[in-house]
């Protein structure tokens, strides 16, 4: 009797698994990575349709003439005009350069003075409410002082944008520290993370979240600080996105104006989407927030 119970239930436990292989094999698997961009992607192109509609029915409107608010087509002519001479290709490329050294220096700034703080009483009792203050500061009044401080030059608009990124990024890393578990820790000392490594393999790795969300936000102030110095400080040898703007506007050339507001826009989208978006999604997914493969 015992062997046939054994038997038995050997053969439902088989006829169970077989089952559940048959599921495994019928259930879709992951998408792949062309359904992903796709899914990523048609939003963000019908909200950028609806917009450009948006902005085509107030045109037909005749709410202003068209010589000071031009319908998309015209724009997008201009735009592509621009490009193709390589006009705004070369001013993009010099915008990008002052961002990508300014946000660099910030982010070094901005971090070693977050976990200086955060890990510091006496630090965090003195400077962390400044460095609130220097957050909320609006970074076009930093420009009178910049311009005194380096004249109109690569390094008050580098100033400017390390003043305004450096904040944001340094409050994220205290945000983040502050949320690590205390138990996790004690588990990191115990193990004998001491020091650097202990920076290095347990507290910044548990604060990445906050960390991140610093790093974008800090990115963010430090876009709009550029663009805003670019418009102040004007370097005619070394025509950004900034001049190219401001040359449109003194000819009042509203096609111009429009067509370089959205190689602003797109590459904060394209910064926004690429860079940011998909760090935080790898964070997500590693912390099991997520079913995304």
């Amino acid at each position: 009797m015992a062997a046939r119970d054994q038997a038995g239930t050997a053969t439902t436990t088989d006829a169970e698994l077989s089952g559940l292989d048959a599921l495994e094999q019928g259930a879709p698997g992951p998408p792949g990575r062309l359904a992903r961009v796709v899914a990523a992607l048609w939003p963000k192109l019908a909200a950028v349709a609806l917009v450009f509609a948006a902005w085509q029915l107030v045109a037909w409107t005749g709410w202003k003439d068209e010589w000071a608010l031009p319908p998309p087509g015209p724009v997008a002519a201009r735009l592509l005009d621009d490009l193709g001479n390589g006009v705004l290709v070369r001013a993009t490329a010099i915008t990008l350069w002052r961002a990508a050294v300014g946000y660099t220096l910030a982010v070094a700034i901005g971090t070693v003075v977050g976990v200086l703080v955060a890990r510091r009483r006496l630090l965090r009792a003195a400077v962390a409410s400044i460095i609130t203050g220097l957050q909320t500061m609006p970074s076009i009044a930093w420009f009178p002082l910049a311009i005194l401080l380096f004249q109109l030059n690569e390094s008050a608009i580098l100033f400017v944008v390390v003043l305004g990124a450096a904040p944001a990024i340094a409050n994220g890393v205290i945000s983040g520290v502050d949320h690590v578990p205390t138990l996790l820790l004690r588990a990191g000392r115990a193990i004998g993370a001491r020091g650097f490594a202990f920076y290095r393999h347990v507290l910044l790795p548990a604060a990445l979240p906050g960390y991140v969300a610093g790093l974008k936000q800090g990115w963010a102030f430090a876009w709009r600080s550029l663009m805003a110095g670019e418009l102040l400080v004007i370097i005619a040898a070394r025509p950004s996105l900034g001049v190219r703007l401001q040359y449109e506007r003194e000819f009042a050339d509203a096609k111009g104006v429009i067509a370089v507001m959205l190689v602003i826009l797109a590459i904060g989208i394209v910064v926004d989407a690429i860079g940011f978006g998909a760090v935080e999604r790898t964070i997500r997914r590693h912390r099991g927030l997520t079913d995304a493969p």
